[in-house]
């Protein structure tokens, strides 16, 4: 591996992403192993059926499916020639909690190969299987030619196995491993997870959208009081006009620079000190204009 893929590496198990996505990656792993990927063809069939039959055997595969039924029973019909001990072992995972009984053609009788998996290893278990395993396929090699009917003799020891109490009674369930849970649970937890962050990200987009908006208002309501500010002042100053005097020159010459000032506001801009120095020079126009009162009078 080259430097720039280790370095690579070491970033992306360095986030939380990567680490996310390796975790992902190795439960896909998990549920691919554990769901068969590499299984062969009779242990991936009997996975969620009870009848296999491999190619070039004449089954109705049906009539044998309705048979067997929901029973705890696995029946492998080979070739002629298979090693059927191989294949029993083959489907180990995919046949767990059932009775799987391997056969095949073999001249005028039925080859078979019984192997247990309803108990566990204790000796008392392990006695039960040998006994269960040498009676299940008894009677069905008077009917090699159909092997549907053999079947149906496997049945019948099947429950009479269970009625003995050698076999424990119940059904057969096909559930999916246990990764396959998970992904969906993660998948669900994904959608309700990002649903959720797109919720909360919508709230808080709106709350700064509202927030932005009232900054706006509040500002287009501060400019507004300041344009009606200086047209007031501006009427005072007209007001001042045939007054005249070096104080009217002043204070027209310094509204000339406040409007300079006003015109130059963007809407980020804050109209605070504007307001005061409008407010300044309104309070200089009306001493004027007390001024000029007064001299007309004397």
């Amino acid at each position: 591996m080259s430097v720039d893929a280790r370095r690579w590496l070491r970033r992306l198990v360095g986030t939380a992403f990567g680490r996310a996505v390796l975790a992902c990656l190795a439960l896909a792993g998990w549920a691919l192993w554990s769901g068969g990927l590499f299984d062969g063809p009779a242990a991936r069939q009997v996975r969620a059926s009870s009848v296999y039959a491999a190619p070039g055997v004449d089954l109705d595969r049906a009539a044998a499916e309705r048979v067997i039924g929901n029973r705890r029973l696995v029946v492998l019909i080979m070739a002629p020639g298979t090693d059927l001990a191989g294949t029993c072992d083959d489907t180990e995972r995919a046949t767990q909690g059932t009775l799987v009984l391997a056969m095949s053609r073999d001249g005028d009788d039925w080859d078979t190969y019984g192997c247990s998996r309803l108990g566990g290893d204790s000796p008392r278990d392990i006695g039960r299987s040998v006994v269960v395993e040498s009676v299940i396929s008894q009677g069905a090699d008077a009917f090699v030619d159909r092997p549907v009917e053999a079947l149906k003799v496997i049945v019948l020891n099947y429950d009479r196995l269970v009625r003995t109490g050698l076999v424990p009674d119940g059904a057969r369930t096909i559930s999916p491993s246990l990764p396959r849970y998970l992904l969906a649970v993660g998948a669900v937890g994904g959608v309700v997870a990002g649903a959720a962050v797109l919720w909360l990200g919508g709230r808080r987009a709106g709350r700064l959208a509202d927030a932005r908006r009232a900054g706006r208002d509040a500002r287009a309501d501060e400019r507004a009081a300041l344009g009606a500010a200086t047209a007031v002042l501006a009427q005072q100053i007209i007001d001042l006009d045939s007054a005249g005097g070096a104080g009217h020159r002043r204070l027209a010459g310094d509204y000339v620079g406040l409007l300079d000032e006003v015109s130059g506001v963007d809407d980020g801009d804050s109209t605070g000190r504007l307001r005061e120095r409008v407010e300044e020079l309104s309070r200089r126009a009306a001493d004027l204009a007390a001024e000029t009162r007064g001299r007309g009078r004397r």
